[in-house]
């Protein structure tokens, strides 16, 4: 079996890279109301603490310029993403996931394990 790995995020200057060198893209197009309801919950349960999932010393903050990005999304990223995603080959799988129930779901179907 050859290399395995996952990455995540939508950082636009590596996409292209990793695009390419992927066999399986997992979009979640989640509406945006969520991600912002998403976001403001983390920011209130980890405020001024560093998540378990940040490098040490990045504590949660109130951030206007990140929520307005994710409120921006579907009109600024998203559009862009889709064409990427378009233009890549048939051989790659592209799986797009627009809920938590389809989440859920996929997870059950692949037997997700950490």
């Amino acid at each position: 079996m050859g290399e395995e790995w996952i990455i995540d995020g939508n950082y636009g200057g590596t996409m292209e890279i990793r695009l390419n060198a992927a066999d399986t893209i997992i979009f979640l197009d989640i509406h945006r109301a969520i991600c912002i309801y998403r976001a403001f919950k983390r920011m209130i349960q980890y405020r001024n603490k560093t998540r378990p999932d940040m490098g040490e010393g990045c504590e949660e903050r109130f951030d206007f310029q990140f929520f307005k990005w994710i409120w921006e999304y579907p009109k600024t990223k998203r559009p862009e993403i889709f064409k990427r995603l378009e233009q890549l080959s048939n051989d790659k799988q592209v799986i797009i996931l627009t809920s938590l129930k389809e989440v859920h779901q996929f997870l059950k179907k692949v037997q997700f394990k950490p």
